[in-house]
């Protein structure tokens, strides 16, 4: 039992060892990238900051001289065509776009929460303001509970008040 005690444990110490196995490097866009394949053949050698035991050779296979002065359509197609790695994650690039279009989606549903909220305000203010222009007596309520009827000043202020939010909300 104590020999498969130690057994995990040296499994446990080994797994690090693994993570090591990895690459690099600063990419075109200066992000750095991680990878356990070699970057791309377009990254320079002082971008490469971390490598993966021995590397492979970086340009590939060198052509024999008399490939080298042969014109570029002698190349085959497969390798012209051949798309080059990026070395971006795809998944993280689909996952960032999907959070940005998660917070533009929110900022719209936001804005159009507060245009209903001063839509909203602005009819309550043109009642109101309609309601002080009809001359009819106004009554509020104090503090103690009691209605009082609003003065001459007390009118134009609510007036003022009640205009300035059908300028500010009602556009």
């Amino acid at each position: 039992m104590k020999f498969a005690h130690w057994l995990v444990l040296g499994c446990v110490c080994l797994l690090p060892l693994a993570a090591g196995a990895q690459w690099q490097w600063i990419d075109k866009n200066g992000k750095k990238v991680f990878s356990d394949q070699a970057p791309p053949p377009d990254v320079p050698e002082k971008n490469i900051l971390r490598r993966s035991g021995t590397p492979p050779p970086r340009g590939g296979l060198t052509q024999p001289p008399a490939e080298a002065d042969a014109p570029e359509t002698s190349k085959p197609r497969e390798q012209a065509a051949a798309p080059k790695p990026s070395g971006v994650d795809k998944e993280l690039e689909e996952k960032t776009k999907k959070a940005q279009a998660e917070e533009k989606a929110k900022q719209a549903a936001e804005a159009e929460k507060n245009a209903k909220v001063k839509a909203d305000n602005c009819d309550r203010a043109r009642q109101g303001k309609a309601t002080f222009d009809s001359g009819i007596r106004v009554a509020k309520v104090n503090a103690k509970g009691e209605r009082e009827i609003m003065d001459d000043a007390a009118r134009a202020a609510e007036q003022k008040r009640l205009q300035s939010i059908i300028e500010s909300d009602c556009k």
